[in-house]
């Protein structure tokens, strides 16, 4: 297949649209079912590069859920505690520790609901029947993987009436190591951004605490790779290797920090106990209780547990989920992994960062504050590295 005609581009007016390869090659994919669109393949082959790079970095079958071009999360697949599989909503899946593809699919789908609502997945390995029966219930645009078990293939094309968009990618394919593209007119090039992250990205610690631990090295390299493919300015919070909170495409560092550290909080108290036993009614559909718990969580747009409005969505009034009892909770997070794309220009992203259990934290270093950066992180005991190597993708 050497292009792929595409209904229109970003928006409905935006025609006529394609993919295709400039040398007159062949495309490095086949779509396998449906009819991806021009969004639908920047969320493919970013989150595929994410994936591949994560794989390749730890070792570990790898997943993304992927949401107008930014990551709501990317997860290496280490089994799940019982309590995140209900948070996930994942704990009446019969197989799932046995696959640890979808364990790694169960953590990037279940960190952030709302915004993996309508995404796109990527799958580092041969998607398997377990992973495939798990994204068939999820309200999904489409999946890219280097292969799909046909069982799995035959699930994944029942879904959304046979329409639900299935990509294949060739796995040793490698791209020019030029890239262009063309903005308003103007045609801009660049070297592709190859630069590898791993253990040795994170040798220089410049903090008085200078242990990281392999765990903490793990949930680093999560955080930085996510990075690598998300809207800048970008931040990343990660913990028992997946990233549990991204602050994507924000102008202001500290905007990064606290949209990312706020979904993390979320993700952590969808595990608390007051959460998981909140009493749904039956028939309520997965998003709607995506909803609701946020409601719960966050209080926004509504107080689910207010007088007529809990009885659409529970079988009898929840107790609320006070502010404080939030705090004490947690209060008890620990060891989380904090990344940015590029150097923390004041402390206050470290404070925010604290207020969310994070021990450990990776960024470039290079601002005229380092030296009030480092001693926020000496205050509260947290290990920092200083990577050198600034990770902007736009």
């Amino acid at each position: 297949m050497k292009e792929f005609e595409l209904k229109y581009g970003c928006n409905p007016n935006q025609k006529p649209a394609r993919i295709f390869m400039e040398d007159g090659g062949d495309l490095p994919l086949k779509v396998l079912n449906g009819r991806p669109g021009y969004i639908n393949f920047l969320d493919a082959l970013n989150a595929w590069q994410l994936v591949k790079e994560l794989k390749a970095a730890l070792g570990l079958p790898a997943a993304a859920s992927f949401k107008h071009v930014s990551p709501t999360s990317g997860a290496v697949g280490l089994p799940l505690s019982d309590k995140l599989k209900r948070a996930c909503f994942v704990d009446d899946v019969p197989g799932l520790d046995d696959s640890p593809l979808a364990c790694a699919y169960a953590r990037a789908r279940g960190t952030d609901r709302l915004c993996s609502f309508g995404d796109w997945a990527a799958l580092s390995d041969v998607c398997d029947v377990t992973t495939a029966k798990l994204i068939k219930r999820e309200v999904s645009d489409g999946v890219i993987a280097p292969g799909y078990e046909p069982e799995a293939l035959e699930i994944l094309m029942s879904k959304r009436g046979g329409k639900y968009n299935v990509v294949e990618i060739d796995p040793d394919y490698v791209p020019e190591v030029r890239e262009r593209k063309q903005v308003f007119g103007v045609t801009f090039e660049q070297g592709r951004n190859n630069f590898r992250i791993d253990r040795e990205l994170l040798g220089n610690v410049v903090t008085a605490q200078k242990d990281l631990p392999d765990s903490a090295v793990r949930d680093l390299i999560v955080s930085l790779i996510t990075l690598k493919y998300t809207q800048s300015n970008s931040v990343c919070y990660a913990v028992d290797g997946q990233a549990i909170g991204v602050g994507a495409g924000q102008q202001s560092r500290i905007h990064c920090t606290r949209l990312a550290g706020s979904k993390a909080d979320t993700w952590f108290l969808r595990q608390a106990d007051k959460v998981l036993d909140l009493p749904f009614k039956k028939e309520l559909g997965r998003p709607e209780r995506d909803n609701a718990i946020d409601g719960y969580i966050n209080q926004n747009e509504e107080d689910v547990t207010a007088d007529g409005v809990w009885q659409r969505y529970f079988t009898r009034q929840p107790e609320p989920f006070t502010k404080a009892e939030q705090r004490a909770y947690l209060d008890t997070v620990q060891n989380v992994a904090l990344g940015s794309d590029a150097f923390f220009p004041f402390s206050d992203n470290i404070e925010r960062a604290f207020r969310s259990g994070v021990k450990y934290v990776a960024e470039p270093g290079g601002s005229i504050r380092d030296d009030a950066v480092i001693d926020c992180c000496d205050k509260h005991g947290m290990v920092m590295a200083f990577t050198g190597m600034r990770l902007f993708h736009h």
